[in-house]
């Protein structure tokens, strides 16, 4: 084993994390209140949200998110190719970095995690908080951001934490599409000598040190959020 490649290639590996990072965060911020109003609809049975969302739910669980990335960055430039080509609009559709099919393909992944997140969550909330809010005259919308949501999101967080390193592995699969996080930047250092070996010993360190971090982060905003829901039952 090449202990030298070992640490210098650990630097270039650890060089991909705020891209690793950045997907991650944008991904939450995208996937997140689509998540949420999505597992309203199941919960409240919209029919034809329903129906689409048990469709897409299904449809995500059901394939493997190599095959997603591979589909998805596929399909949406012939889709936004023949789109541009039939208004003429001049866009280098396949010049498009691929920072931003990543952002796409990986909340479309995530949205449908956090459907079955926040629906199973939701109904850890009694209907009679939502029913007491309408009483001292808060709207809907009122009564879920005061109250019901930052009781679901004491459910929701070890859920949501579990989805979020998920998410975090799964941007490694980013280099299918060249993306430069992690996994290939230590790929490309690892060519030039055929040193594969101290290459994923490092991608296993940096993504060992980054889901160990955001779990304990996440216990800490757990912690607070649970404060939150014993003044709110007590």
């Amino acid at each position: 084993m090449n202990m030298e490649f070992l640490i210098d290639t650990f630097f270039v590996a650890l060089s991909g994390v705020p891209i690793a990072l950045l997907v991650t965060v944008v991904a939450l911020l995208i996937a997140m209140p689509i998540g949420f109003f999505l597992a309203l609809s199941r919960i409240t049975e919209v029919p034809i949200v329903n129906g689409f969302t048990k469709v897409y739910v299904s449809f995500v669980r059901g394939t493997p998110i190599i095959i997603q990335i591979f589909v998805l960055y596929s399909i949406l430039p012939l889709i936004l190719a023949g789109i541009f080509e039939r208004y003429n609009i001049d866009f280098p559709i396949y010049d498009v970095n691929p920072l931003w099919y990543a952002f796409i393909i990986f909340s479309f992944n995530t949205a449908a995690v956090l459907v079955e997140v926040f629906r199973s969550a939701l109904k850890t909330v009694h209907a009679g908080q939502l029913e007491a809010a309408y009483s001292v005259g808060l709207t809907t919308a009122q009564a879920y951001r005061r109250i019901v949501i930052p009781q679901m999101l004491v459910s929701a967080m070890p859920n949501l934490c579990t989805a979020t390193i998920n998410l975090i592995k799964a941007t490694s699969l980013g280099y299918a599409i060249s993306l430069q996080e992690i996994t290939l930047k230590a790929k490309v250092a690892a060519n030039v000598g055929y040193n594969y070996l101290e290459a994923y010993i490092d991608i296993f360190i940096v993504y060992l040190i980054l889901c160990i971090t955001v779990e304990y982060l996440f216990k800490v905003f757990e912690k607070r959020l649970s404060r939150y829901k014993a003044v709110a039952t007590a």
